[in-house]
């Protein structure tokens, strides 16, 4: 394996398609695409500030570095990637990659991240400015998020959630089997045309949550007073701790409550509208 250790890189291609690289202390200024092309590749204590460095490699692993706000769409059409103890300034990070961990990663300017990747494994990660983020990508496996952003996980599969705080307007849209468990989800319109949405001792607010759902499961669920409007032309099993503010033309299924403010069922409901509502 070649070493460099405590050296300053720039330009165009400094360290282009290496094999079996190890990289300590070592500071990437501008200039594109660094590591293009390389692969079995390890940095530790390092920062990069130059754009693209990580495009098409193949298994690398990233220790205790910095990606500057220049190093923009650092890590993109990759394979194997092993992140801990990061910080990433850059945005719209992680495009098209498969086989990603993420470990103790912080993300302040997590706009546009994440989009049509596959198989992504997330532990104690901090995303903020997240907006579109997750968009198009599937197997997902999250425990620890703290997610501040909007428009989330639009079009994700086989996702699962835990132990989590997402605070994003429209998030799950369009989404396929998904499962989040003891977490906080707050923002508007939660889940609209989601299918196989499943929520566990979760706690909900936004208003207007879980509409137009195929396949939603509640269980054990708390809706804040401000997610009014719940459930409109859905198929849902739900059963919820404490009061909901209100229920509207739920499609068919079961709804389950401690109480309910108001129920509106009017002659705008679909069919079949049976859904049968206790509380």
């Amino acid at each position: 394996m070649e070493i460099i250790k405590d050296k300053y890189f720039e330009g165009e291609r400094p360290l282009y398609c290496k094999h079996g690289l190890y990289l300590e202390n070592v500071k990437i200024g501008p200039g594109e695409s660094s590591l293009k092309e390389g692969s079995d590749i390890e940095a530790v204590n390092c920062e990069f500030g130059g754009k693209y460095p990580f495009w098409e490699c193949d298994r690398f692993t990233v220790r205790g570095c910095v990606f500057r706000e220049g190093a923009r769409a650092a890590l993109w059409y990759t394979r194997g990637c092993r992140m801990y103890d990061t910080l990433v300034e850059a945005p719209k990070m992680f495009r098209r990659i498969s086989d990603v961990y993420l470990e103790n990663v912080k993300i302040p300017h997590a706009l546009e991240t994440f989009w049509d990747c596959s198989d992504v494994v997330l532990r104690n990660v901090e995303a903020s400015e997240a907006n579109y983020i997750f968009m198009h990508t599937s197997g997902i496996d999250v425990d620890g998020l703290k997610l501040q952003g909007n428009y989330s996980f639009q079009y994700a599969k086989d996702v699962v959630i835990r132990n989590s705080v997402l605070d994003t307007k429209d998030a799950f849209w369009e989404s396929e089997n998904v499962t989040v468990y003891d977490s906080e989800i707050r923002g508007e319109f939660l889940g609209w045309y989601s299918k196989g949405l499943r929520l566990v001792r979760c706690t909900i607010g936004g208003t207007q949550p879980l509409c137009y759902c195929d396949d939603l499961v509640l269980e054990d669920c708390v809706i804040e007073p401000s997610g009014d409007l719940a459930f409109e032309y859905s198929s849902v099993e739900a059963t919820i701790r404490g009061a909901v503010t209100s229920v509207k033309n739920p499609r068919s299924g079961h709804i389950k409550a401690g109480s309910i403010g108001e129920v509106i069922i009017d002659e705008n409901i679909k069919n079949p509208g049976n859904c049968e509502i206790q509380f």
